[in-house]
């Protein structure tokens, strides 16, 4: 008997020292009376409660549990006790003494089912989620902030992209562009035998401008041409640029140069109706410009640099024959 009680006593020290090591407090209920028979003693101390306080809350721990939780642990233990499931665990917070929610998680299961599962030993353990709660915490606000910095790069990268294929002033694409975009349509339509006409559009006696009415006036001048030739060109399949200054250009894959000479004489009549308004001086400004067209397979082979130079070749001929007036490569 000696031996026996030895053994048990060694055994509930190696228990005892066990579940101090990991962190859990066992329980156990007497599933036929209701009673707690033991358990929670850790758990209650970790919650700030002295003895007598917890001698009063031990039979209904429901009291101490956010309101939220009730019925999800209800739950999960009606469906173990019922053999839904093989094991019970939940998920739960408790007050503690200060007032503060707790989480804890429980762990159990019935260990004495008889024939028609049914069991009276309800054993499991008890153990505090508010580190792993903390870390959920932190890692939920790391994401949150990962995803803003995401988005913030996201953002940025779109401003660098509209930064280096834009330009500031009008929003069409610019320069540097251009030339990339005019590369890929000429050797598209030189594969597919596909037309590929060209403008350069440039305002008339735009120093004037400049020298009259300022250069912001000459700014706003610049836009309102911009904003006009996309107006023109919406029901076109057309990229407008800015080549630089006030000179404009115009790709227009798939159109001959007859319709091109045709888009821009409306583009050319369309600015030379309406003029420009200064809101800064409260006048509206007479403005024309003066374009020259040509087509990819007009111009003798060549590639796009060929294309703009026949363009630019229509363009002075324009300006030199009298300006406000549409002129096409002669190929």
């Amino acid at each position: 008997m000696q031996k026996l009680l030895t053994k048990q006593v060694l055994f509930e020290h190696r228990l005892k020292i066990a579940l101090e090591a990991s962190g859990l407090d066992l329980w156990e209920n007497d599933l036929s009376t209701g009673e707690i028979i033991f358990g929670l003693s850790k758990v209650f101390d970790q919650l700030g409660y002295a003895s007598q306080e917890t001698a009063a809350y031990i039979d209904d721990i429901f009291s101490l549990m956010h309101p939220d939780d009730i019925a999800t642990v209800k739950l999960a233990v009606n469906r173990h006790v019922e053999g839904e499931t093989s094991r019970y665990y939940s998920e739960f917070r408790l007050r503690n003494q200060a007032g503060e929610w707790v989480w804890f998680a429980n762990y159990g299961k019935i260990i004495d089912r008889d024939e028609n599962n049914r069991g009276h030993r309800f054993t499991g353990v008890c153990f505090s989620l508010e580190e792993q709660m903390r870390y959920k915490e932190e890692l939920n606000a790391l994401n949150t902030r990962l995803a803003t910095q995401n988005e913030q790069l996201e953002q940025m990268n779109k401003e660098l992209h509209r930064l280096a294929n834009y330009d500031a002033l009008t929003n069409t694409v610019n320069r540097r562009r251009l030339m990339e975009l005019g590369l890929e349509e000429v050797e598209r339509a030189k594969h597919f035998n596909l037309h590929l006409s060209f403008m350069l559009i440039d305002i008339d006696f735009f120093k004037i401008i400049n020298d009259t009415w300022g250069h912001l006036a000459g700014d706003q001048a610049i836009k309102a041409v911009a904003q006009r030739c996309e107006d023109t060109l919406k029901d076109q399949i057309a990229t407008l640029g800015r080549f630089g200054g006030e000179e404009f250009t115009v790709l227009l894959p798939s159109l001959s140069q007859e319709g091109a000479e045709a888009v821009a004489n409306q583009i050319c009549t369309c600015i030379a109706k309406e003029g420009v308004w200064l809101p800064d001086i409260g006048q509206a400004i007479p403005v024309t410009v003066s374009i020259g067209v040509a087509e990819l397979s007009r111009i003798g082979g060549g590639g796009f640099s060929e294309l703009i130079d026949a363009a630019d070749k229509a363009l002075y001929e324009a300006k030199r024959s009298g300006r406000n007036k549409v002129c096409t490569h002669p190929g």
